[in-house]
């Protein structure tokens, strides 16, 4: 049996476009992630999705808010799929960082292994609960498609644990707002369909008359760390 997992990254937040961290702290959708859903939420209408989890996070549940609208589908919260949380470093800038934290953003710049960060929630914890939380949802849902609206720390931190790779080393792969992962899990034989995908969405049109490029993840070179 084979379960199919749709996994979304929320929409552009409001502190994605000021290149802050979120971490556990909220921000807001901005006009610009809405859309970004809306559209994502048409691509995903073209699967026979049973269920939709989504983080307890604000920005993520206003993402599956309008992904369920969608696929009328009720929402299932999980705060095991919330995203990393950062500590002292949430709603920091990258030049924050540099400024208050050096020592953090030279490790960050310079190493492929984790960078230890002040007051964060542990790597070790944060894997657990993320795989805890979708090996029940692929329990539950045998020989089925379901989609997971979470964060890009919490899509990483699945796959990192998916293909055993070293706890201790930065993810190889970064996500998109709004983009789609997709997993194909079968117990020892999991597969990789789609990563980072973002075809779906529409972007030369520049949202209040301003265009730029999107942000990666919820914050600056951190983000394949966590």
């Amino acid at each position: 049996m084979v379960t199919r997992l749709l996994l979304i990254r929320h929409g552009e937040t409001v502190w994605n476009g000021e290149g802050r961290i979120q971490g556990w702290s909220d921000s807001v959708l901005s006009e610009r992630g809405r859309l970004q859903m809306a559209q994502v939420a048409e691509r995903v209408a073209a699967y026979p999705v049973e269920a939709i989890y989504v983080s307890t996070l604000g920005r993520a549940r206003e993402s599956g808010e309008i992904l369920a609208a969608r696929l009328n589908l009720p929402l299932i919260q999980d705060e095991r799929l919330r995203e990393y949380g950062i500590g002292k470093l949430e709603g920091l800038t990258w030049a924050d960082i540099e400024a208050g934290y050096p020592e953090v953003a030279r490790q960050w710049r310079e190493s492929d292994r984790f960078t230890p960060l002040p007051g964060e929630e542990g790597r070790l914890v944060f894997f657990n609960r993320v795989w805890s939380a979708m090996m029940e949802i692929v329990e539950r849902h045998p020989d089925a498609t379901v989609a997971v609206v979470a964060h890009g720390g919490t899509i990483a931190a699945f796959l990192h644990r998916l293909l055993n790779l070293a706890l201790d080393r930065s993810a190889p792969f970064g996500f998109e707002n709004s983009s789609l992962s997709m997993v194909d899990y079968r117990p020892g034989r999991p597969r990789i369909v789609l990563l980072n995908d973002t075809c779906h969405l529409n972007e030369h049109q520049p949202v209040l008359g301003e265009a730029r490029e999107s942000t990666t993840q919820d914050e600056p070179p951190i983000a394949n760390s966590l």
